[in-house]
């Protein structure tokens, strides 16, 4: 599993073509998800360990945020260089609407991602652009894919819980998961069994969300996301 590596050759690969197969923009996700997925956890244990350990004396609070550092400046470059790419390349050379949706939805996931570790003056204006991207994608999915389609389902999924964790709105989470939910269940007899399963998986997710944000709204409850 030398995600490092496949980053460096994905780029390299985004760069050159412009535009991605399918299984080269999966190959894409799958690289970066993994990379910037293993700092995200280990900024979240660092920073729950920084406010465990706020009375152990400057020593150690020094060591602590130091690697918290690290960790961010890492996860700022990868973030980065990934919307860089979506911005400049894949997003204006999207081949067809489904793949648009699918870029423009990657593009909010990690300026969500930058969001999640701000500084408060930078949280805005992350959490904004995260926003605008849902957004945009949202609209072209709406009108040009099916509610049941994976990519449509998995933006309303991030989409969602980009509401509930980051902007603290659990009313509009809920909404909009449910709204999708709604929305797939309505057609999804007529689905061959291949695109079934692939719809159900997204589709029990949103659900578990919901139960989830209904239930307690602990805003630390980690959510599911595709």
């Amino acid at each position: 599993e030398r995600f490092e590596d496949m980053v460096e050759a994905m780029k390299r690969v985004a760069s050159v073509a412009g535009h991605l197969s399918p299984d080269e923009r999966n190959l894409l996700s799958v690289a970066y998800k993994n990379c910037v997925g293993a700092r995200r956890q280990a900024w979240r244990a660092v920073n729950t360990l920084e406010q465990r350990e706020a009375s152990k004396g400057p020593a150690i609070l020094g060591l602590i945020r130091g690697y918290k550092t690290k960790v961010e400046e890492e996860l700022q470059k990868r973030c980065n260089e990934l919307l860089e790419i979506l911005t400049l390349e894949l997003i204006p050379h999207a081949p067809d609407p489904e793949s648009k949706v699918y870029f423009l939805k990657m593009k909010g996931d990690y300026h969500r991602y930058l969001a999640e570790f701000a500084t408060p003056e930078n949280h805005s204006k992350c959490s904004s652009m995260a926003h605008d991207c849902y957004k945009q994608a949202s609209e072209l999915a709406i009108s040009k894919l099916e509610p049941t389609h994976p990519t449509r389902l998995g933006l309303a999924l991030n989409f969602s819980v980009f509401y509930y964790e980051v902007f603290s709105s659990p009313e509009k989470a809920c909404l909009l998961a449910k709204a999708a939910f709604d929305d797939a269940m309505n057609v999804m007899d007529a689905l061959e069994e291949d695109q079934y399963k692939d719809s159900a998986q997204i589709m029990q997710l949103l659900r578990d969300n919901l139960t989830l944000w209904t239930a307690d709204m602990h805003p630390e409850a980690p959510a599911e996301e595709y």
